[in-house]
């Protein structure tokens, strides 16, 4: 089968980059649907005619469970788009979405929703490794940054969809609305093709071939003969892949190369780099201000404005911050951008402090709702624009091919955990040491982990992925260094398959 592989030539291999990205961008938006949900859900939960009531404690659980789901996700993700490619994961990762969505709308219960979220979670952490890897494989190194790019203005753009129809229908009907965009996501993969990278890697050449070319055209030759250069040096590794060992022979290997492997900088260095970069992200506060959109607004504005009306112009905003980024990204380095972006949100967050102790404190001078208005827009400006689409950039390029479903793998678990302590805790910050106490600590661990990217972080603008891997390891891809072991993608796959089939025996 082709898997959506057609050679019309009136369509441009730009316009089906377009296409194949929609599909991953769509998937990815579902963080943004499910995220922006819990503003609409938790509002209408704790009202005194809710079917469903809950206090403070299960609301935050049903906000947070994500981040425990978030890293059952990341563990399943990376064994099944390195043994049966990323396609097959992608489609895989939107069911337990839609099973999510269809359980919200027929819940009754606090247990059936949390089932739920927890699905959705799961959901989210599949597509959340996945999709940066698939439009870095899809696309070529000059359109690469707007198109991951694109994947954060749909989560904001899903943000804002969700705010708006939740204000005017319940949250089963708007549940039931979300579900429908799932299902055209679903359309969309079913007709993409697979990641010709992956081809490369499974010594399908000839798919690979037909795949990059129709998405490509043929004026890229030269990176993908690399490609497949570098893909039968990794295959050469692989010799005794599929004999059966026994499982001790096949543990000592595996701990053996596992060793050698922590100590190559291009296995290592991108998952540090991707820790700091992700844990920023989450401490940005991109998902509490989706979440917790009302409580923020209460907080730092007031509960005597329309707080409806203000969250819908805030995701607006966000939308267009976030399609102003598109250019900005084209033209601006990676490096000085997030340094930029993450100095203007620590500016929000410090600045943002300040306002709101003065203001319970009774120290302002003047005070007015525009001003803590003009806060938040600021603050979401500075994640619209740099903390949401940069990690996603930047988790597409850095990984290298061999290690990529891995080290993205661990990575990813400290976005997930960094996810749960956000959400979870939110509510007893803002309880105990108040908006400002929290946002001071937001902006510390923010602080941190840009000083860290600043250090350690290289530029990827325009950079091919094989030379992004090059520049971490020194040096080119040769026999040499992988003459010792086989893949460790592979073995760990094989200890996952026979994992697999004890459980089931």
């Amino acid at each position: 089968m082709d898997h959506g592989v057609n050679h019309d030539p009136w369509i441009s291999p730009f316009m089906k980059q377009c296409f194949v990205s929609l599909g991953v961008s769509l998937n990815v938006a579902a963080h943004g649907l499910v995220m922006g949900f819990a503003a609409i859900l938790l509002p209408q939960l704790r009202r005194a005619d809710s079917v469903i009531p809950i206090d403070d404690t299960t609301g935050s659980w049903i906000a947070a469970i994500l981040g425990f789901s978030l890293i059952a996700g990341n563990f399943l993700v990376p064994s099944i788009m390195a043994r049966f490619g990323r396609r097959t994961a992608n489609l895989i990762s939107i069911a337990p979405m839609i099973v999510g969505w269809f359980s919200i709308v027929l819940a009754t219960n606090v247990t059936t929703l949390l089932v739920a979220r927890f699905l959705q979670g799961l959901a989210m952490g599949m597509s959340g490794f996945l999709g940066p890897v698939l439009i870095g494989e899809y696309t070529n190194p000059k359109n690469r940054g707007a198109f991951l790019t694109l994947v954060s203005l749909t989560i904001c753009t899903a943000v804002l969809f969700v705010h708006t129809v939740g204000s005017f229908v319940t949250w089963q009907v708007t549940a039931l609305v979300m579900t429908g965009i799932v299902f055209t996501d679903l359309l969309i993969i079913i007709h993409s093709p697979e990641s010709p990278s992956w081809l490369a890697y499974q010594g399908r050449y000839d798919e690979c071939r037909k795949v990059f070319h129709w998405l490509r055209g043929y004026g890229e030759d030269d990176e993908l003969e690399k490609l497949i250069a570098a893909s039968k040096i990794m295959r050469e590794t692989k010799q005794y892949a599929n004999v059966q060992d026994s499982f001790v022979k096949s543990l000592r290997n595996n701990l053996a190369y596992f060793y050698v492997t922590l100590r190559k900088k291009e296995f290592y260095k991108p998952i540090f780099i991707m820790v700091h970069i992700y844990t920023l992200a989450k401490w940005s506060g991109a998902n509490i201000i989706a979440a917790y959109t009302v409580d923020i607004f209460e907080n730092v504005v007031g509960s005597d404005v329309n707080i409806s009306l203000l969250i819908i112009t805030l995701d607006v905003q966000k939308i267009l911050s976030s399609f102003i980024a598109v250019f900005i990204i084209r033209k601006i380095k990676r490096r000085t951008l997030l340094w930029v972006a993450g100095g203007l949100n620590l500016f929000a967050y410090i600045t943002i402090a300040s306002y709101t102790y003065c203001k319970a404190h009774n120290l302002l001078p003047f005070d007015h709702p525009a001003i803590g208005i003009l806060l938040i827009h600021i603050h979401v400006i500075s994640i619209a624009t740099g903390t949401i689409p940069l990690p996603i950039i930047i988790a597409g390029e850095l990984f290298p091919l061999q290690y990529r479903s891995l080290a993205g793998g661990i990575s990813m678990l400290f976005l997930s955990t960094n996810l749960f302590i956000t959400m979870k805790t939110l509510p007893f910050l803002f309880k105990n040491i108040g908006i400002y106490g929290a946002y001071v600590l937001y902006a510390t661990v923010v602080g941190y982990c840009l000083l860290i990217a600043w250090l350690y972080l290289p530029e990827t603008k325009d950079k091919t992925l094989l030379e992004i891997e090059n520049e971490f390891r020194g040096r080119s891809l040769s026999p040499e260094d992988l003459k010792s072991a086989q893949s460790l993608t592979s073995e760990h796959n094989n200890m996952n398959s026979r994992r697999t089939r004890s459980m089931v025996v």
